[in-house]
């Protein structure tokens, strides 16, 4: 199993618009952080590979082409706040590409959102006018806790709490994948006992209403275990080498770009 991870920043990105701080004019290209996506391939027994990717920021189009993506199975979505759905258009190239539709996944409330919020892709009624295009996806509800077959893996949703609202983390085999989260409870951290690779979010040192802070995203990360725990999400306030120079062993920040092999 192999982790590409995307987007590595928070909704701001780095750099943020506006700020002339350390890390918004770093030269370490490790400091400029997109909006938080991945790309989890996994080998299948008969060579065959499903590729799956998880949320869709603004800069997706970039992404995947920094990446070399040229196909995707299924998308999961952790929530829908925009930094993790304002690239869904970036998806009609998928379904125009392998000849049908990409199938979405998402907690309910995500999945209502998707469809209010655009309805020219699921209103069946708003016909792409001729000569062009749009996203042919379908919506498939996720139910916390229950594995599901999503492009031939298991995979099995964990609900955390994000402020008011909650967030799907991901679990898939031995990779564990959670974003936005505010706490992870005893319960969340049972889920996640015995993944090799655990990717967390961590915004900044201090605490935050909705969000990890570096400290609460060790303490967790510790708890669970893992043989490698790689931060996400992390905001301009911290820069990727002075970060990693700071984190107990076995633990590191993320980086756009960055490919991490998973041990089955």
């Amino acid at each position: 199993m192999r982790l590409t991870l995307l987007g590595t920043g928070t909704s701001f990105g780095v750099p943020q618009i506006g700020c002339r701080c350390a890390v918004c004019c770093s030269a370490d290209p490790r400091d400029r952080r997109g909006r938080s996506a991945a790309l989890i391939e996994i080998d299948g027994a008969n060579g065959e590979q499903s590729v799956i990717l998880v949320d869709t920021p603004p800069e997706l189009r970039l992404q995947l082409l920094a990446a070399g993506v040229t196909s995707v199975d299924a998308v999961l979505y952790t929530h829908e706040h925009a930094d993790h759905v304002h690239g869904i258009d970036d998806l009609r190239v998928f379904s125009n590409l392998q000849g049908r539709p990409l199938p979405l996944y998402a907690s309910n409330s995500t999945l209502t959102m998707l469809r209010e919020g655009y309805r020219y892709i699921f209103d069946p009624n708003a016909a792409a006018p001729a000569g062009t295009s749009k996203p042919r996806l379908t919506l498939n509800e996720l139910n916390a806790g229950t594995p599901t077959e999503i492009a031939g893996v298991a995979v099995v949703a964990i609900p955390f709490a994000h402020g008011d609202s909650t967030v799907l983390g991901f679990r898939v085999g031995p990779l564990g994948y959670v974003t936005d989260a505010k706490a992870v409870s005893g319960r969340e951290r049972e889920a996640l006992k015995g993944v090799d690779v655990l990717v967390l979010n961590a915004l900044w040192w201090r605490p935050h209403p909705t969000h990890l802070s570096i400290p609460e995203a060790v303490e967790a990360a510790q708890a669970i275990g893992a043989r490698r725990t790689i931060l996400t999400h992390l905001s301009h306030e911290t820069g990727h080498a002075e970060l990693a120079s700071r984190l107990p062993p076995g633990l590191e920040p993320g980086y756009d770009g960055q490919v991490v092999e998973v041990r089955e």
